[in-house]
């Protein structure tokens, strides 16, 4: 599937390299849970390329220089419990960002995806927020996710993840075009389980070592 207009697809080699490190099922628990972390890292410098700076100076050892800083505050909110690994990724380079959490649930009777935990800044509305999860598979949890930071009013979203299918994409963009989606990959296709093929497997489960 080639990158749809709302998705970008960071091909950076070095996120290409730990990515592939993170797919073997040769990589223990440890191992995968820090190439999460980094390849997160690298995803959202380039992610954050257009963000809005301030110019302030600054006092160096010889002189006046003329610098700039971020101009807005940014918020993650990693989907529990995956996203957790990333999280501490990103937060090495923007250490000033926040951080909400998500708790969604698939419900046995219907099948829907459910907020069960929701701990969002009050003023998240007036911040960049990034939206984090290692997969984007059916993009249930992901849509739901969006629905509820939208309810805060937020407007300016970004979606992370670090694989995704292309079923997860189209549901993404039907419900929320304005969102776009970064990633490193975009596999082939869910399997009769709604696992991406070939994915990464349970990246929550292979994140804490419950697999």
């Amino acid at each position: 599937m080639d990158a749809a207009p709302r998705v970008e697809i960071v091909r950076h080699p070095l996120v290409q390299q730990k990515l592939t490190t993170a797919r073997d099922v040769r990589t223990p628990s440890e191992d995968f849970r820090r190439l999460l972390a980094e390849i997160a890292m690298f995803m959202v410098y380039d992610l954050t390329r257009d963000h809005p700076t301030e110019a302030v100076d600054v006092i160096t050892p010889v002189g006046r220089a003329r610098g700039a800083i971020l101009g807005s505050q940014i918020t993650l909110v990693p989907i529990l419990r995956a996203g957790l690994g990333m999280a501490d990724g990103i937060l090495r380079l923007i250490p000033q960002a926040r951080v909400g959490h998500l708790g969604i649930y698939r419900d046995e009777t219907s099948l829907q995806p459910v907020v069960y935990y929701n701990k969002l800044p009050p003023d998240i509305a007036q911040s960049e927020v990034i939206l984090i999860d290692p997969m984007l598979a059916t993009g249930g949890s992901s849509v739901v996710a969006v629905d509820a930071i939208k309810k805060t009013g937020a407007t300016r979203i970004k979606f992370l993840c670090l694989v995704a299918a292309p079923e997860g994409i189209r549901r993404m963009q039907e419900a929320h075009p304005d969102v776009v989606i970064y990633t490193a990959a975009v596999d082939s296709h869910l399997n009769e389980h709604g696992y991406i093929v070939p994915g990464l497997g349970d990246a929550g489960g292979r994140i804490f070592g419950t697999v």
